[in-house]
């Protein structure tokens, strides 16, 4: 089964939705124009039940089938964008200075309006189908958001699926890795702080910015000298800040950055040993070193059982030789995890033209993979929630 021909029908309405949210992107729960759009879209279509502001601008879409059973599977996009300035060229390029969908959240928020579109008209389903627009995928937090104020008690699931865009170059192509899919990960930031001098006399100051940058090369030996070779995790420090002048030895210095990690006592140790280098560095230079370690995402675990449905639709979609069935883990992390943590889902990949790798400025969406996410999101509900013969 090619894309379903319904949703094919309809592939000019999802390229002008997908085009109209692109140029106006919006960052994590302040996606109030989008959360509107798709609110208004599914009235329009008939839903049941359409709630809005559920976790600040989160929507969710009630959809009742033709059945009376009583199962419930739930389907999830992101709605977010990046602060990213956009360097496309696109005719429907960012409108918006300094903000850019360079993960391809407004692919999926379209994918899945697709398939809402799609349902609500057929029905050939038995159960509920519950549509979550999830907000502030990008390290805010936003499936947390929602899961805090009730998600799965307001509307409750009994699986749930997700999909990603993947700019691999090879459209017609989909691919899920079971058990753990993505790696968790925590962000940190670490402050030092010296004393601070005139730049001409630097033995009067406890010289921060010299401290920080010591202390990037000893933070990558927690990878490199206390992990098994066999294990994985990635430390990344992504930023580095201090001083203010040409001729001021700096007090402060400020580091920040992630770690990404598949086991729990890969995260625990790595995140004892920074606190222990810190603390060494610090008695060494004199100086404070504080450490702020938080966790922001879970690791991303697919359901044996489940991971056979996403794989099927996806079959049925794309064909059965063209959806890998054991993907690689990605030491990428997303916030479908915490969701996955509380109802058992699975979450796989789609391929589609152009190799621009994600967060790049120049990232671009291939708009053919729009009906096809949108089938696979269909036919997961059609699938699970069968109509009796």
């Amino acid at each position: 089964m090619p894309n379903l021909p319904e949703i094919d029908a309809t592939a000019p309405d999802l390229t002008a939705i997908f085009r109209d949210l692109h140029a106006h992107p919006e960052l994590g729960f302040e996606e109030t124009r989008t959360a509107a759009i798709v609110a208004g879209k599914l009235r329009d279509w008939g839903f049941d039940e359409v709630h809005e502001g559920v976790a600040k601008t989160g929507v969710v879409g009630i959809l009742r089938g033709r059945g009376m059973g009583n199962r419930r599977v739930g389907l999830r996009a992101d709605m977010d964008a990046l602060p990213i300035q956009e360097a496309t060229g696109l005719d429907h390029a960012s409108t918006t200075p300094g903000t850019m969908h360079a993960c391809g959240h407004d692919g999926h928020t379209t994918m899945l309006l697709g398939a809402a579109q799609y349902l609500a008209a057929s029905r050939n389903f038995d159960g509920t189908a519950v549509f979550i627009f999830q907000p502030a995928e990008e390290g805010l937090g936003g499936a947390r958001g929602m899961i805090a104020e009730g998600l799965f008690d307001r509307f409750p699931v009994d699986e749930v699926y997700g999909l990603h865009n993947s700019p691999n170059g090879r459209p017609g192509t989909a691919a899920l890795c079971r058990g753990a899919a993505m790696a968790g990960a925590s962000f940190f930031d670490i402050t030092v702080q010296g004393k601070g001098s005139h730049a001409a006399m630097p033995h009067q100051s406890r010289d921060a910015l010299v401290i920080a940058s010591a202390l990037v090369g000893q933070l990558q030996t927690i990878v490199s000298r206390n992990l098994a070779p066999l294990d994985t995790c990635v430390l990344s420090v992504t930023q580095i800040h201090s001083g203010s002048a040409y001729n001021v030895v700096p007090q402060t210095a400020t580091l920040a950055g992630t770690i990404r990690y598949f086991k729990p006592e890969v995260i625990e140790m790595a995140q004892t040993r920074m606190r222990e280098i810190c603390a060494g560095m610090a008695q060494a230079y004199g100086v404070e070193i504080t450490v702020d370690l938080r966790n922001v995402f879970d690791v991303l675990m697919n359901d044996p059982a489940l991971s056979d449905a996403w794989i099927e639709a996806a079959r049925d979609v794309l064909g059965a030789d063209a959806v890998l069935d054991g993907d690689e883990p990605a030491t990428g992390s997303e916030d479908f995890a915490d969701m996955l943590q509380i109802v058992p889902g699975a979450y796989g990949r789609v391929g589609h033209a152009g190799t621009m790798p994600l967060h790049n400025p120049g990232f671009v969406l291939d708009e053919a993979v729009l009906p096809v996410g949108a089938s696979i999101y269909a036919r997961l509900i059609e699938r699970r929630l069968p109509v009796a013969a």
